[in-house]
């Protein structure tokens, strides 16, 4: 017997499960923001270990993902529920809402540069994507993105250094390295 789970029954039992612990959300200034994430790049640069490199990862992304409002924050774990079910309808218009109202909140740009892209909206994420980089130069996800949206334009040349640019910041990040290798062996010219 399947049993079929409607996306919004499954974005309720996520929203159960993902609610963010309150030391997590907003509330720290941002020097203590910065000295973190400096603290976490560090480690993510001296690690060797695949394992704790993805742990190092998972802190840094909560870190932006906590870096405003409780509000906007819990906006936020809203809409990514909703990406992750693939409910679109639900996700896009609390993203507009929060770049919007929270214009300093990078990790709200960056998930509305992946609902654009996941929606083949190349150009309107890479939009997205510059006001992240503008906000957070070191967003891993986001330069990988940027490289990510180039390519599907067409624009290889440019993806390809947008995805070295990424494992630069970010020498761990899945998949990325094999992605530049295959595209140097295709395209050697690159």
């Amino acid at each position: 017997m399947r049993v079929t789970v409607s996306p919004i029954f499954a974005l309720l039992i996520a929203l159960i499960v993902f609610i963010p612990p309150p030391a997590l959300s907003a509330g720290a200034d941002h020097a203590d923001y910065a000295r973190r994430l400096d603290q976490f790049f560090g480690q993510l640069h001296s690690t060797t270990d695949a394992y704790e490199a993805k742990q190092i990862e998972n802190k840094i992304r909560l870190i932006w993902s906590s870096n405003s409002t409780d509000d906007a924050v819990h906006q936020l774990s809203v809409a990514s529920l909703a990406l992750q079910v693939g409910d679109f309808k639900v996700a896009g218009p609390i993203l507009d809402q929060l770049v919007k109202d929270q214009p300093d909140f990078a990790e709200a740009w960056n998930r509305r540069a992946t609902l654009y892209y996941v929606e083949g909206k190349y150009e309107e994420s890479l939009a997205d994507i510059d006001k992240v980089l503008a906000l957070e130069p070191r967003h891993f996800g986001a330069v990988s993105g940027k490289g990510a949206c180039l390519r599907a334009l067409g624009r290889d040349a440019e993806a390809l250094q947008a995805m070295k640019d990424a494992v630069a910041i970010d020498p761990f990040i899945a998949g990325l390295s094999d992605a530049i290798k295959e595209m140097q062996k295709k395209t050697p010219e690159l």
